[in-house]
């Protein structure tokens, strides 16, 4: 499998004649915090992207909130499907700039794994609750470096994890394909929480800042298109990855709507407020009561502090486990129905 005509030496070599002088090839990766032996047919962003879809973290995403906290119908987003639609969104950008298609979707893939339960409310809540604060996408890292396989990590390559850890828009990641993950990150949540909030019935098409959606489009495959095909317009045979003037201010104003009419709305509000009782009372108990942590998370205590350690369990747990978890606690079992 190895040798001049294996399948990796295959991808290597269409790298090196295909990708942009500004991509990450694989074959210049930094490495990994602990070396290992290479695998014979995978690249090592390849290797990455397996290890972080088979991973625990991974599979949890689909039971955490993405916007709409518990949705009772089925085609509401979840955390996990929103990384899907963030890691297509940011292959498409990869491709037209000729970038390595294989980072970018390790990256996207991974760039939510520590994010809380509860959506954005949850990471609000354990900043709150943590002296030191707290960012889903600082504890995605951790994951992938430690949480993961008990304590061992992922071991990733600098560059995947580097993407992981930066993908906010305030943040600055090192390489293009980086970039790209945090442009598609912004581009998928504003779509697609457009979508749920119209088919919840929070707010209406006609609300929608007209201006936006004459330079962007009417749906979200027009607007998805719109943004990718402007950032293709402002970035290609450049080193940089960003959208044009007039896509970028329309899209910002299209976001700067959500945070004011969907994700600040009373609805919301109240949400946060049920979260909050609930992830407070967690946080509170385990601190009082450490040993009645689970068995990692006590060894854990060896090495870090009770806040790091209560953010790591806290901000694993699905929706679901919240709930139970919390129910298992505080509700008398003559109360359970």
């Amino acid at each position: 499998m190895g040798g001049k005509d294996g399948v990796k030496e295959k991808t290597l070599k269409i790298e090196k004649m295909f990708l942009s002088p500004y991509a990450c090839r694989s074959d210049r990766t930094e490495g990994r915090l602990k070396e290992e032996p290479p695998c014979p047919m995978r690249t090592d962003f390849q290797r990455d992207r397996d290890r972080i879809i088979h991973c625990k973290a991974f599979r949890r995403l689909k039971n955490k909130t993405q916007v709409f906290f518990s949705p009772e119908g089925d085609h509401y987003r979840t955390r996990l499907t929103h990384t899907l639609n963030v890691s297509q969104v940011a292959r498409a950008i990869s491709r037209a700039l000729s970038l390595n298609e294989d980072l970018t979707e390790a990256i996207a893939l991974g760039h939510d794994l520590g994010h809380t339960p509860f959506g954005h409310s949850g990471e609000r809540i354990l900043a709150k609750l943590n002296p030191r604060g707290f960012e889903h996408n600082v504890q995605s890292g951790r994951v992938v470096d430690y949480l993961e396989n008990d304590g061992r990590g992922l071991n990733l390559t600098r560059e995947v994890v580097d993407g992981i850890i930066n993908h906010k828009m305030s943040c600055s990641p090192k390489t293009l394909e980086g970039k790209a993950v945090s442009l598609a990150d912004r581009i998928a949540y504003i779509n697609h929480d457009i979508d749920d909030a119209v088919e919840g019935g929070f707010i209406k098409f006609s609300d929608l800042p007209a201006a936006a959606i004459k330079v962007l489009g009417t749906t979200s495959r027009e607007r998805i298109n719109s943004m990718v095909f402007s950032i293709y317009r402002a970035s290609d045979g450049q080193n940089k990855v960003e959208m044009c003037p007039e896509e970028a201010e329309a899209t910002a104003i299209l976001r700067a709507f959500l945070f004011e009419n969907v994700y600040g709305a009373k609805t919301f509000r109240d949400e946060e407020e049920r979260a909050d009782r609930m992830i407070s009372a967690l946080y509170e108990y385990y601190r009082q009561k450490p040993d009645n942590l689970p068995d990692f998370y006590r060894e854990e205590l060896n090495d870090n502090d009770i806040d790091t350690v209560l953010c790591d369990y806290i901000s694993g747990m699905s929706d679901m486990y919240a709930v139970k978890t919390f129910t298992d606690i505080f509700v008398p079992n003559n109360w359970k129905l």
